[in-house]
């Protein structure tokens, strides 16, 4: 019995064997992606690849698949064998330079990958694919100003690429290591409050190998009074997918500003052009106010989607704040149209001293628009308007209107 199950093995593994020896090159390229794509066996899917490749040296598909396969596997040096003998054939597809360059970057060699792809856009100049790798290689690099460039070449040829516009904004925030920023903010109430409101601030951002460093200094004239605020905000690098944003603010001018601010928040750049945030913000009036963050951000060709909630509890209820935010990108990373609609206060506005007594817990309802441009990419300029429409007593409401203006410098 066991010698005739023996030979029944035997007999499947040689007529398996002998079946696989004679299926032509394009059948047992078939045959590896199906082991790779489907079963995730790279050993078997490498060993039908090289199998082809014996029958036909000079299929350049393969020959690409299988250094792809070694990238995957972990094998990096026989990758690199693998693409460099095509570079040597004087190889021309664009989809060889893609899965060299790509081993390159996914290893960290991104001055290497950018050689690579700059050799596959002299064939390919219009290929978006490579265009886009380039650009997320010379970010990986820090060299900013080349990666800005690049996205921008990209988004002239496609400004609805989806990946593009997610990295321009990107690079965007990284391509100066400088910036001062001036604001002004004029808010006008029909009941609420008999004097209007002025704010106005200044900041200096600093772009650091960690993260960026914002410096800021507000002042106030609200109730027919004045004040001012100092405040500090970071944003350190975790990894490529997370960072995180932590600031504070104090302020000797209780009622105009709250006394002190802190908050941080990890926030995560998610595949598909997804991303997220969750953290917390703490006010200090008399007493400590502590709300709870969380918003979802999602990139779509032209547009950019936000959807971010503050939840504020207490002993007795629990407050919610909803603000959605639409964003239209005509061409760059600096340039776009933005929506707001949304419930409830936040303590990003310059209204958050509100936030004291309890005000955060009446109705409101808010609708806004801004329009953000650049002057020969330095110079930045924003202009917004938003209406509020709150309950500032119970079953009492009343509208407020606010214009705001902004300009940064960039160097």
């Amino acid at each position: 019995m066991k010698q005739r199950l023996g030979f029944l093995v035997f007999l499947f593994f040689s007529l398996s064997l002998y079946s696989q020896q004679n299926l032509s090159a394009d059948e047992l390229f078939q045959k590896a992606r199906t082991a790779a794509f489907e079963q995730k066996d790279y050993p078997t899917s490498i060993a039908l690849a090289q199998q082809a490749l014996q029958q036909s040296p000079d299929y350049t598909d393969i020959s690409v698949f299988l250094g792809r396969l070694y990238t995957w596997s972990g094998n990096t040096e026989a990758a690199r064998k693998a693409f460099s003998s095509l570079l040597e054939k004087k190889v021309q597809d664009e989809d060889f330079f893609l899965a060299y360059a790509s081993l390159e970057y996914w290893n960290d060699q991104n001055s290497k990958a950018v050689e690579i792809l700059d050799q596959g856009l002299a064939y390919h100049p219009q290929s978006e694919q490579l265009l886009l790798l380039k650009a997320k290689a010379e970010t990986a690099d820090r060299n900013y100003e080349a990666a800005d460039q690049t996205v921008a070449k990209l988004l002239a040829q496609n400004p609805k690429n989806t990946e593009a516009r997610e990295l321009a904004v990107k690079i965007n925030d990284l391509n100066a290591k400088n910036a001062i920023g001036l604001s002004y903010s004029y808010s006008h109430f029909d009941k609420q409050f008999t004097d209007d409101w002025h704010m106005a601030g200044i900041s200096y951002k600093r772009v650091t190998p960690v993260g960026s460093v914002i410096l800021k200094g507000n002042y106030a004239n609200k109730f027919a009074e004045s004040g001012t605020q100092f405040e500090i905000e970071a944003y350190p690098k975790l990894s490529k997918m997370f960072y995180l944003y932590v600031g504070a603010g104090y302020s000797n001018d209780v009622g105009i500003f709250p006394k002190y601010r802190t908050g941080a928040s990890l926030n995560a750049n998610l595949p598909k052009s997804f991303e997220a945030e969750i953290g917390y913000r703490q006010l200090y009036f008399t007493d400590n106010i502590w709300l709870y963050t969380a918003s979802v951000g999602k990139y779509y060709k032209n547009f950019w989607f936000n959807i971010r909630t503050y939840i504020t509890p207490d002993h007795q209820n629990i407050s919610h704040s909803y603000t959605g935010t639409v964003r239209y990108y005509p061409k760059g990373g600096q340039d776009y149209f933005a929506f707001q609609a949304g419930t409830g206060i936040s303590p990003e506005e310059n209204r958050s001293n509100l936030l004291e007594n309890e005000t955060f817990k009446l109705k409101t309802f808010k609708l806004g628009a801004e329009y953000n441009f650049s002057v020969q990419k330095t110079n930045l300029f924003s202009v917004s308007a938003m209406y509020f429409n709150q309950e500032f007593r119970p079953n009492v409401k009343g509208n407020q209107f606010d214009l705001s203006l902004g300009y940064t410098k960039k160097f």
